[in-house]
């Protein structure tokens, strides 16, 4: 018998499989908490704190560099993570793939808290500073998508939509508790982070990590992954052979897809706060204030658009969302250029609380129906961890550097970096492979 393949058992009672749903909503909704609460915080005190904590004080400018380039190297590190333990997924399973990669951030997110400064032990700081990222980045490149695909095989006929977006509701739940210490922190300025205060929400992390660490341990393998047939659950042939042998298609809709919206996403709630910070001379508590108000709207519209994915399907959804969002370039970029806190408030909260959860909501669903159960860990891990660290790195950085590089500061060029991925996440969901893996419309 299979390692994959249990002795029968008892058929699931409504309670069993209510407690089971449970376990597998606080799992994925922790871990995903926990990539995005580290996400935010790092790079504000990427922003504010490391280039005088970490490296030489005697060239703020390159220092400052330096620091960015290490939150820079998280996403390199991303895609790595995904192949890797997405291959790890389809070959051992969900479940011990999750744990794995919960504990692999959680540690390093504290670790981050703990490390000493330049002053302390010179050249070493940032060394360690790196190694620590890198090994997070891979731990986070495997989070979303083994989060994603256990809630989806877990999940009943007819909630693959609202299930699916479990991760999506972790996330933004992450980005709330991040932007409000960081807006409790600054409140009175910088000087309480520099003098050691950005320590605490870092080392803080560890209880996120030992509650979710609790619960992932707690929940069942998936049953489809269970029902393999044994010869498909041995693996004789690599996952990732036969992903690109027979689901080459899916892997190109789930990274082009990704690309899309990881550029709107990452331009609407990091190069945003980047540009009104060096551009437009906002504040660090009014920027995490709006993401702050962003996430709390999140948190409501997320659920709402996993329910629409049940009753449209999860590719109306996503479509819909790429839409309006390249229709609200134009009004986002105008609402920011005017400085002032409540237009801003208000362009995060359309762009981050509402425009991104329509598209992120229907991801969970969406990228995991496009692959069979034997190739659905490495595919989607391998095809957004990739369309993440090319649009989550470039996108923002692009527009930066457009916005830097016009006599008059001008966003046009971002406004068409929005159009383009909108476009991008209508048509590749164009060609949704899940008819060809799923039995459901969501």
């Amino acid at each position: 018998m299979s390692v994959h393949q249990a002795a029968p058992t008892a058929p699931e009672t409504p309670l069993q499989k209510q407690k089971r749903l449970r376990k597998v909503a606080a799992a994925t909704i922790f871990g995903s908490m926990l990539e995005w609460y580290d996400f935010y915080l790092y790079a504000t005190m990427a922003a504010i704190v490391f280039s005088k904590i970490f490296f030489d004080p005697s060239n703020p400018a390159v220092a400052s560099l330096l620091a960015f380039s290490t939150f820079a190297i998280g996403f390199i590190a991303r895609p790595f993570g995904g192949i890797l333990f997405g291959y790890l997924g389809d070959r051992f399973g969900r479940k011990q793939v999750l744990v794995i990669t919960f504990c692999m951030m959680g540690v390093c997110t504290t670790l981050i808290g703990l490390i000493p400064s330049y002053a302390s032990i010179g050249i070493w700081a940032p060394i360690i500073l790196v190694l620590v990222r890198i090994i997070q980045g891979l731990g986070a490149g495997a989070e979303l998508s083994g989060a994603a695909v256990t809630s989806y095989e877990h999940a009943s006929e007819g909630k693959r939509g609202s299930q699916g977006a479990w991760p999506a509701l972790g996330l933004n739940l992450g980005l709330l508790l991040s932007s409000l210490t960081v807006y409790v922190l600054t409140m009175n300025g910088n000087e309480f982070l520099l003098s050691g205060g950005w320590r605490i929400p870092f080392i803080c992390s560890i209880v996120l990590v030992g509650v979710g660490l609790w619960v992932r341990r707690s929940i069942p393998e998936t049953p489809q992954f269970k029902e393999l047939d044994a010869t498909v659950a041995k693996q004789q042939v690599s996952p990732l052979k036969l992903l690109f042998k027979n689901d080459l298609k899916g892997l190109v809709v789930v990274l082009f897809v990704a690309i899309g919206y990881n550029a709107l996403s990452y331009i609407f709630k990091t190069f945003s706060l980047a540009y009104l910070t060096q551009f437009k001379g906002v504040e660090a508590h009014v920027t995490s204030l709006s993401v702050t108000i962003a996430s709390l709207v999140a948190i409501v519209a997320v659920p709402c658009f996993g329910w629409l994915c049940d009753k449209w399907s999860s590719k109306k959804v996503l479509m819909l969302g790429g839409l309006l969002s390249a229709l609200f370039a134009y009004p986002f970029l105008t609402l920011l250029n005017t400085g002032e806190p409540l237009m801003i408030y208000l362009a995060i909260a359309i762009g981050t609380g509402i425009l991104a959860p329509m598209m992120f909501a229907p991801q969970g669903s969406f990228l995991s129906r496009q692959f069979p159960t034997q190739t659905r860990s490495s595919g989607f891990g391998t095809g957004r961890e990739i369309g993440t660290a090319i649009a989550g790195g470039l996108a923002p950085l692009g527009g930066l550097a457009l916005v830097a590089n016009s006599a008059t500061h001008s966003t046009d060029g971002v406004a068409v970096i929005l159009l383009i991925s909108g476009v991008l996440v209508v048509v590749f969901a164009l060609f949704d492979q899940g008819r060809k893996h799923s039995n459901f419309k969501n």
